[in-house]
């Protein structure tokens, strides 16, 4: 069983590795923009498209945020004078209570402030943002200075509570203080001033990992075993062990996996990550009352046998369901390449129909051994009743 979670957790491994390149590079805008270079920022899902011309100091940008709620404001700022918040000149956006889109540019000159509009030091032209699909766009082209020394900028990206069409406080949380950093403009390298970009990449790819094989396919793997193994004799009692051997290494490589999650939710805001997190609290809470409800299971032949059966079937198949649910919650976020999505739905695929057939099949098997029973206690009823030889007993008479 560990080597099958090794293999999994190898392919996994892959897969991630593979989809760890730079997602931004797979986004396709509409009326067919093209820009020549993205980065995927390390906070709040946020990821910065860029057309720049270095001779003329012209920079096409389209700043994107996924995971964004109708009433949340997003803003992308360039900051001259510093790698903070005060002194960035912003590109601001967001939604209006009637469905329209509020964008305009913002001075940020204090930690107190309420992001009025103003103009930049620099020109803004071609400023618009949409909305759709949980994800906000800001586009703008900005007339930097075109001398030699502009190659790298100083960005800061940022989201917060939109209250009665106007925004509001951000969030002080680890994910909203430490988006800020450097960006290349002609190499596209990027570099938070806090660090820790590349190991929030690495620890998402472990969490990824590590739910995926434990949740997502040891789980219901054990799941199938219990349900259609058990119904052989020849099976009894490997079948228990099996699922039992299952089910723990799930529980156990799940639990790492959560764990890693819960420190990348302090890091993480937006709409998708709170669902995302809440589901994988729940599973946890679930899973770690089936483990305990093994602990407590009652012999077959005791009285509340019956209701334990009931309870820890109803659990588990529960869990199955959030946890599929919660992968694909997951696939949103991370964003891989479609191909890995794919090979995870294959994998379903490939598990459901196994158990549809075996559904079908184990049913064929336990119809026929009842005919059988139920042919063999009438033929015993009839013996009963007509002697042993099936013909009518008598006492002996003795002449």
């Amino acid at each position: 069983m560990f080597r099958l979670v090794l293999v999994l957790s190898l392919f996994f491994s892959i897969f991630f590795s593979s989809s760890s390149a730079q997602t931004c590079a797979k986004y396709s805008f509409p009326r067919n923009q093209v820009f020549s270079s993205c980065n995927d920022l390390p906070y709040l899902n946020s990821f910065v498209h860029w057309n720049y011309e270095k001779s003329s100091g012209n920079l096409k940008i389209a700043y994107r945020q996924t995971g964004v709620a109708p009433s949340t404001w997003s803003a992308w700022a360039i900051n001259p004078t510093g790698s903070g918040m005060v002194g960035a000149q912003a590109l601001v956006a967001y939604q209006l209570s009637n469905g329209t889109m509020r964008v305009y540019t913002s001075q940020i000159t204090g930690y107190k402030t309420k992001m009025e509009e103003g103009e930049l030091k620099f020109d803004v032209s071609n400023l618009e943002a949409t909305h759709a699909n949980s994800e906000t766009i800001i586009y703008a082209t900005l007339a930097l200075p075109n001398d030699s020394s502009t190659t790298s900028i100083n960005q800061v990206w940022q989201m917060g509570p939109v209250s009665n069409d106007n925004p509001g406080v951000h969030s002080f949380a680890a994910a909203n203080t430490k988006s800020m950093g450097s960006l290349n403009l002609l190499s596209g390298q990027t570099a938070t001033t806090t660090g820790g970009g590349s190991s929030r990449s690495r620890d998402r790819n472990i969490h990824g990992v590590l739910n995926v094989v434990s949740w997502g396919i040891l789980m219901p793997l054990g799941v199938i075993i219990a349900r259609y193994l058990r119904v052989f004799k020849s099976a009894d009692p490997a079948w228990f062990y099996l699922h039992v051997t299952c089910q723990t290494s799930a529980y156990i490589v799940g639990v790492s996996g959560w764990a890693t999650g819960l420190k990348l939710g302090n890091e993480s805001a937006g709409v998708q990550y709170t669902k995302h997190r809440t589901l994988g609290i729940l599973l946890f809470i679930l899973a770690t009352l089936q483990v305990f409800a093994l602990l407590l299971r009652p012999n077959k032949d005791h009285k509340y046998r019956f209701y334990w059966n009931i309870y820890h079937h109803s659990v588990g198949y529960f869990v199955i369901l959030l946890s599929i649910i919660n992968i694909f919650l997951g696939f949103e976020i991370l964003m891989p390449e479609k191909k890995w999505k794919n090979a995870y739905i294959g994998i379903i695929v490939f598990l459901v129909l196994n158990a549809v057939w075996l559904e079908a099949y184990t049913w064929y098997v336990v119809l026929k051994r009842r005919r059988s029973q139920s042919a063999e206690k009438t033929l015993q009823a009839v013996n009963g009743g007509n002697g042993a030889n099936g013909y009518e007993s008598r006492t002996p008479q003795y002449v």
